[in-house]
């Protein structure tokens, strides 16, 4: 899952960025509005975490226009200001949820992975091909019985082919989809990454090669 942190606080929206990392998620931050307003529209997010008051492009304008442009992307708003009519003119402006600040981070991790399971065509909780069963919201793997030790790249890029329902996801994909901005996109990382994957995962293999295109595990979710 792809998440923008748009916050001028920086240490905020830094230990933002670092908590919602250690939960597997890829994530890009912006300091203020008008780099968060152009990174919002370069790259598809899954979820943007939005502060309302931002200098340069105000946040409920990044909103506005977010919604107005028809994107997938789910937006998460925070402030400082947590009264009911805050809340309800945030979400009048097409947010999908209202967060006020002070907030409990696992509040805002559940939060984010719940917009983001609506930002993407619905997948069971647990996905499930053949005998590997990958649990997210625990970020549990399984074969066969067994556990799978994954590190959060691994893990993500398994996530993204398990929910690709067998079509081919290139190697562009899943670079945007499971590592963030600063990622170099000339790097081999994600040839690495499937290769220790396919490593891990043992035999008989799941994650298939298709030339020229990228990779596909094959086989419908078992729901």
């Amino acid at each position: 899952m792809r998440v923008l942190v748009v916050e001028d606080e920086r240490n905020l929206a830094d230990a933002i960025a670092r908590g919602l990392r250690r939960h597997g998620l890829a994530v890009d931050v912006a300091y203020d509005g008008t780099s968060g307003h152009e990174m919002a529209f370069v790259t598809r997010y899954d979820v943007v975490v939005l502060d309302r008051d931002l200098p340069g492009v105000h946040g409920d304008q990044i909103c506005a226009d977010l919604v107005s442009s028809g994107a997938l992307t789910r937006v998460l708003m925070l402030t400082a200001s947590g009264t009911v009519a805050d809340r309800v003119d945030g979400l009048q402006l097409g947010a999908d949820d209202y967060l006020p600040k002070p907030f409990a981070f696992d509040e805002l991790v559940a939060r984010v992975r719940a917009l983001g399971r609506r930002a993407t065509p619905p997948a069971p909780p647990v996905l499930a091909v053949a005998d590997l069963v990958l649990d997210p919201a625990r970020r549990v793997a399984t074969r066969a019985g067994a556990p799978v030790d994954l590190t959060r790249k691994e893990f993500g890029v398994l996530e993204e082919l398990l929910k690709a329902r067998g079509a081919v996801v290139s190697s562009e994909e899943l670079l945007e989809r499971v590592w963030d901005a600063n990622t170099d996109p000339f790097t081999t990382t994600v040839r690495v990454t499937v290769m220790t994957l396919r490593k891990k995962l043992g035999d008989p293999p799941l994650i298939e090669t298709v030339v020229g295109a990228g990779y596909r595990m094959p086989g419908e979710l078992v729901t």
